[in-house]
């Protein structure tokens, strides 16, 4: 199924939380129709999709039996979900500079506009509800909003003033509430949208999401209403729906002065998202960084043994009802290991995805029992929206200079400073132990167990001339099957060289493509080669060498649906499976490079003997869009003997993707492991200064089999192919 995000729709004028469900039931009716362009690359995806979301969904919680097993582990999960969502280390509790701009009366409440920093200039504003006549403390309910775009005349006044008959309800039934708005949509807008609108793919490499800035902003909201003299701070609930659900599971599941939880409509399970296409409905504020690659039960199970009442309708388009009832399936083993049965409830109301009462009065009956220990009194009043959305604006004169809210997303996770050329081996070494063991542990993750050898199949063949071609299939990973093109020009003589071009985006991946094309002929679109880049010749192939072209998957042979909506859906997959698609397509070279070595050889010219190619030097060559896969397969497998890369990025933050790496190193720390191994690196590239890094490394160290240069000349780039 494919759907659209309703929350990047503009609109003028004032938006209701009613408005944008009739807007998600439009554009999920809409988005349900195939684009008739999926072909074998994208059901290949599909199926890649489908195996890995199982796999992880088998996984969740399988290895808690016991109630020890749970309780012994749960801290550690706990803290794997802060760094999920960027706040391992916690930020600092810096002071809260809660700042009260406006008061309104009704006869039974009063609500306050505020305004506090979770963070210095990272502005939360917000409406506290207080109920009148208090004699003592009482629970107090943080309501979290939804995607709901209140604006006129360009000016936003924050989801707050669509919820806000939630924080009204709650006041005359004796609860003080503070409703906070979310980073977009709220009266600073800020950015939820980095890697579904964007083009923000550093967000991953950063390991960064705007879950965790909501997430954090929830904690501190919780440490103001513990400041308040109106508030029981020992008797804290949460509640919210959309977008407010899925915070109120960061919250509740992170912070244990939660007492009792009503998430709404906030979660389903991986198969609803990736295999079902429920991603393609919701921006990034949704979704931890998948490091540990859970399902999303796994969050849920944290909230135990509190009370958690999961809230949802049987229509949801965005939260299907088959998703959340597998999720709670899951969560109450956890809660009957904790013998609190009790404490876990589901409550599924008809419709769609809207805020109606029915769920609304559920949530209050869920917090009454378990905050107030009252499981009689019948919920009487009702939610109204008592202001306009002007009363409820807390900034009157604009957002404060000093707010860090629109861009909050460049400071929130730092990225790692580029480290100092070490002194000597002892330095490097544990410079060296300490990236390679983040990589395997937070960016490579997701990659597959070890599995069978990657064994190539030829599957078909041709000639022209002296020219010898053949197409071969290996297997990356159970299911997807990738090819291999390999042609020579004459007999080879012993000592064979193997040039390597992953792709087409380099010199000799576009003459490759050229001879072969002309090999195969009438079949050459049926063996998966692509069209020849305009102006290309089909030049002779290196020297004694064998040439072998490969593209990972989503390129050539292996290419899925081209459309930008599609591209971009198929990307942010990745990550929910705690993966990223360069990262992947550096599992797929890796297992090319294993093909390859493993391959059989031509029969020697001498002797007429055919064997592998497991100890041919291998020259492998990238261009702009593989240069980063290219680099982290090298630095996994055997050393191959050189690396010619055309036009790399020299960052992350500009490139390929991988989970949280710019936390630790960023590309050219990656040279420097590489050449470390000995492969002779060349660079064609015109920003040697930003490469110095690596070539500062192998001159202080003096490595002796290393080389890395850059900038080389167009004579030099022809001498490389030869």
């Amino acid at each position: 199924m494919r759907v659209s995000n309703m929350c990047t729709s503009r609109i003028r004028g004032i938006v209701t939380t009613t408005g944008l469900a009739m807007l998600c039931a439009l554009v999920l009716s809409l988005g349900a129709e195939s684009s008739g362009d999926d072909g074998p690359g994208d059901r290949m995806l599909a199926d890649c999709f489908r195996a890995e979301a199982a796999e992880l969904a088998n996984d969740c919680l399988a290895d808690v039996k016991t109630l020890e097993d749970w309780t012994s582990q749960r801290a550690e999960y706990r803290r794997q979900l802060a760094e999920m969502l960027g706040l391992d280390p916690r930020p600092e509790r810096t002071d809260l500079e809660a700042t009260i701009t406006g008061r309104h009366e009704t006869e039974w409440f009063t609500v306050e506009n505020l305004h506090f920093q979770s963070r210095p200039g990272l502005y939360v504003t917000g409406n506290l509800y207080l109920p009148k006549r208090l004699d003592k403390p009482v629970p107090a309910v943080l309501y979290v909003c939804g995607h709901a775009q209140v604006k006129k005349d360009g000016v936003s006044y924050g989801n707050k003033t669509a919820y806000q008959h939630h924080g009204g309800w709650f006041a005359r039934n004796g609860y003080v509430c503070l409703t906070i708005d979310t980073l977009q949509l709220g009266e600073i807008e800020g950015l939820h949208h980095g890697t579904y609108r964007e083009g923000m793919w550093w967000w991953n490499s950063r390991g960064y999401t705007p879950a965790g800035v909501e997430a954090w902003n929830c904690v501190r909201a919780l440490d103001y209403l513990q400041s308040r003299p109106e508030v029981d701070g020992e008797r804290l609930g949460v509640t919210g729906r959309s977008g407010g659900g899925a915070y109120s599971w960061w919250i509740a599941a992170l912070d244990e002065r939660i007492k009792a939880a009503v998430p709404v409509a906030g979660i389903t399970d991986l198969q609803n998202h990736v295999v079902d296409g429920c991603v393609e409905g919701h921006c990034d504020c949704m979704f931890m960084v998948n490091t540990y690659r859970w399902d999303y039960a796994q969050v849920a199970a944290l909230v135990a043994p509190r009370p958690l009442l999961i809230a949802n309708t049987d229509s949801d388009g965005i939260f299907p009802l088959d998703g959340v009832e597998r999720l709670h399936a899951k969560v109450r083993r956890i809660y009957r290991l904790h013998g609190a049965d009790d404490k876990l409830g589901l409550q599924i109301s008809a419709g769609g995805h809207k805020d109606i009462q029915e769920l609304q009065v559920a949530a209050f009956r869920w917090l009454n029992r378990f905050l107030k220990g009252d499981e009689e009194s019948l919920v009487e009043n009702t939610g109204v929206k008592y202001f306009t959305p002007e009363e409820l604006q807390v900034f009157r004169d604009g957002p404060p200079a000093d707010q860090i809210n629109t861009r909050v997303h460049e400071v929130f996770v730092p990225s790692a400073a580029a480290p100092p050329v070490p002194e000597n081996q002892n330095e490097w070494v544990a410079l060296r132990d300490g990236w390679l063991t983040s990589l395997k542990e937070k960016s490579f993750r997701g990659w597959p167990a070890e599995s069978q050898p990657a064994r190539p199949t030829e599957v078909a063949a041709a000639g022209e001339g002296n020219l010898v071609a053949r197409v071969y299939d290996f297997e990356s990973q159970p299911g997807l099957p990738l090819r291999l093109f390999v042609c020579r020009d004459v007999p080879l003589k012993n000592g064979t060289d193997v040039h390597v071009s992953i792709g087409v985006d380099n010199p000799l991946g576009q003459k490759m493509l050229a001879r072969l094309r002309n090999a195969f002929g009438d079949r050459a679109d049926t063996v998966g080669l692509p069209p020849v880049v305009e102006g290309t010749e089909s030049a002779a192939l290196p020297d004694n060498a064998l040439a072998v072209l490969f593209f990972p998957r989503g390129l050539g042979p292996h290419a899925w649906n081209a459309t930008e909506q599609k591209q971009i859906q198929n990307r942010r997959r990745f990550m929910l499976l705690g993966q990223t698609l360069a990262g992947m397509q550096a599992w797929d070279v890796r297992r090319a490079l294993q093909a390859i070595r493993s391959m059989p050889s031509e029969p020697s010219a001498t002797t007429g003997r055919a064997n592998t190619y497991a100890d041919a030097r291998l020259a492998l060559f990238a261009g702009a869009d593989t240069s980063v896969p290219t680099v982290y397969a090298t630095l996994f497998e055997p050393p191959v003997s050189s690396l010619a890369l055309f036009n790399p990025p020299v960052t992350h933050a500009a490139g390929p993707d991988l989970l949280n790496v710019l936390r630790f190193l960023d590309l050219p720390q990656v040279m420097a492991l590489v050449a470390e191994r000995g492969v002779a690196i060349e660079l064609f590239a015109t920003d040697a200064d930003r490469w110095r890094y690596p070539a500062d490394v192998v001159e202080r160290l003096k490595w002796p089999k290393a080389a890395f240069s850059v900038g080389a000349t167009e004579k030099e780039k022809t001498n490389t192919l030869r």
